[in-house]
């Protein structure tokens, strides 16, 4: 079998202990599909550490425009793959018994084969949730107040390094409490099932709630897709004096719940809200950003992962294979170079 093909949806579930059956379809069945380990020693990290940008916040200069484009054609062309079932619900809880505590801080490590690490911590100072494996390195604003984030383990498997960093000056922080862990991911789709610190939503999620009611007659996953990227193009635009105020602004982090209630984003929320909806119900999907010829915008886009098809003028995405979908450009009307067409975008962080 190929190894990046998912399996049918007829194959028996696993129950996880931890979050009852919303891993059903995703255990045992991807599980096999998963790529196999890679045990690499850990990177020692510098004890002052200049972070490089992460969170991205306006989408270039002309990134965007209004939801006014004829995203007509979106909605038409044909479906195919196994008839549609609804998971239940994949979450990432924070679990603070199983966590390991140094300088009023909280690194939770115990859910790393489902694809993410958590941490909480109380401090008034700057604090980054520092991911790294085999040297490269992902970092993310942690809140002092005791909110906990969620952080995607998208190096694959092998060994990472989960520090809680304490910025002393500048760019300049230290770590104050540190895991070392070889993870093996139940599946290589485990990150993207799931919300995370930019993807953030639960149960109770409006966009939840939508997306439920959006794949509610939906015979295949091609259905579902076609029903929420018609959706959101039609519904959120792209708001313009939103990117230009956040053009030179760094860690913005996207809300999906807001986004539906402004009923307006630039390419951050819109690449946000489009994993919650479709991961709430089961379709993996990557949160990638990046760039875009010919102007080098900086810029959001998802890839999603079907076990089926949706085909038409505008989108085509085959079965078993990870497709590219632009949702902010598909609200802008923008060119179809820019959808479907991968020598236009050069992939750079993965969420």
């Amino acid at each position: 079998m190929n190894e990046s093909r998912r399996p049918a949806h007829a194959a028996a579930p696993r129950q996880n202990p931890t979050e009852g059956p919303s891993v059903e379809r995703f255990g045992a069945r991807r599980a096999r599909l998963a790529t196999a380990a890679r045990r690499a020693s850990a990177v020692a990290l510098a004890a002052v550490l200049a972070f490089a940008l992460t969170g991205i916040a306006g989408c270039g200069g002309s990134g965007g425009g209004t939801a006014s484009g004829d995203t007509g054609a979106s909605a038409s062309g044909s479906t195919s793959g196994p008839a549609f079932e609804r998971p239940s619900l994949a979450t990432s809880p924070f679990n603070a018994d199983a966590a390991t505590a140094d300088h009023d801080s909280l690194i939770d490590v115990s859910n790393a084969s489902l694809g993410y690490v958590s941490a909480s911590a109380q401090n008034a100072s700057r604090l980054k949730l520092l991911i790294t494996k085999d040297g490269e390195q992902r970092n993310y604003d942690l809140p002092g107040d005791g909110t906990p984030i969620a952080a995607p383990l998208t190096f694959g498997d092998g060994t990472y390094d989960v520090q809680v960093m304490q910025n002393t000056s500048g760019n300049s922080y230290v770590p104050i409490n540190s895991v070392s862990i070889d993870v093996a991911l139940d599946s290589e789709f485990e990150p993207f099932l799931r919300p995370n610190v930019y993807c953030d939503y639960d149960a109770n999620s409006v966009c939840v709630a939508k997306a439920n009611e959006l794949s509610a007659d939906a015979q295949n996953e091609g259905d579902v897709l076609r029903n929420i990227y018609t959706w959101i193009s039609q519904n959120i635009t792209y708001d313009t004096a939103k990117a230009e105020r956040l053009a030179d602004a760094t860690g913005y982090v996207p809300s999906p719940d807001a986004t539906m209630a402004e009923g307006s984003g630039i390419c951050f929320d819109y690449v946000s809200l489009g994993a919650a909806m479709l991961r709430s119900q089961g379709i993996p999907t990557k949160i990638i950003t990046g760039y875009v010829s010919p102007d080098n915008i900086y810029h959001a886009w998802n890839l999603v992962y079907l076990d089926g098809s949706w085909k038409s003028v505008q989108v085509s995405v085959e079965a078993n294979t990870w497709t590219r979908i632009d949702l902010t450009f598909a609200a802008a009307g923008a060119s179809e170079k820019y959808v479907g067409d991968a020598k236009e975008y050069t992939d750079r962080y993965t969420y």
